[in-house]
């Protein structure tokens, strides 16, 4: 009488249906709460939208070698540029890495394809050329190499105390 179907290791399907069922109704029971209606979908790409029509934009991006800087157009017509030894990503690349230069399509970004290296243009406007952390570092090694009156008297007590103290490695 009664056909059962097997899959492919010999075993009967039916269990293996039965729990992709209950799988279903138990995500679709406690997925509503995660889910997100189309009017929010929709307010927020309007809202993506207002903004980046506000929002300069790129529309071309060149390296001049005799300045040293990576000029950038934006669609205000107005030119920026910086060194790249300032820019993450950057600060250790050749001329001949720096000459192609791609941007996004939203404008918002510059690629340099042979680094594979990124800048984020609202970054770049507000001075920040890298990530925080790298930014951090870049202002550590500045202040370290400064020289004050009141960093070589600490420094000249600090040696005067046997220096700095040793690590102690952690057991």
């Amino acid at each position: 009488g009664c056909l059962k179907t097997m899959d492919s290791r010999g075993l009967s399907s039916q269990p293996l249906r039965n729990h992709s069922l209950k799988i279903a109704r138990n995500s679709a029971a406690h997925g509503g709460k995660y889910m997100i209606a189309k009017d929010e979908v929709q307010r927020a790409n309007q809202r993506a939208k207002a903004s980046a029509a506000r929002a300069p934009r790129a529309i071309s991006a060149r390296y001049d070698r005799r300045l040293d800087r990576v000029i950038v157009r934006l669609n205000s017509n107005l030119d920026i540029a910086f060194s790249p030894r300032d820019a993450e990503g950057l600060e250790q690349a050749k001329p001949s890495q720096l000459e192609a230069i791609e941007i996004t399509p939203s404008g918002f970004g510059i690629h340099f394809p042979k680094l594979d290296a990124d800048l984020y243009l609202p970054a770049l406007l507000e001075g920040f050329l890298g990530s925080r952390t790298w930014m951090a570092r870049q202002l550590g090694m500045v202040g370290g190499k400064s020289r004050s009156a009141a960093k070589n008297l600490a420094a000249r007590n600090n040696g005067k105390l046997g220096g700095r103290p040793k690590k102690i490695a952690a057991s």
